[in-house]
């Protein structure tokens, strides 16, 4: 009983994952999955900067690095 259970749950698991997860025939060479990869961590890592000198701009806030008590 247990095991078909278990089986259901799979299906349905997969049913709702519907096609996400990681799939490594995007098509891609390492080389170019790489080049892509670095290209958005870059583009991730300027938003990021450039939230933190809004904030900063801005008069900072609650939860800035480097404002540690003594």
């Amino acid at each position: 009983a247990r095991g078909s259970q278990r089986e259901r749950d799979r299906e349905r698991a997969a049913a709702r994952a519907g096609g996400k997860g990681k799939g490594a025939d995007d098509g891609l060479t390492p080389e170019q999955r790489r080049e892509r990869d670095g290209k958005a961590l870059q583009e991730k890592a300027a938003k990021k900067a450039a939230q933190a000198a809004a904030a900063a701009g801005s008069g900072g806030g609650a939860g800035g690095k480097g404002t540690a008590k003594k």
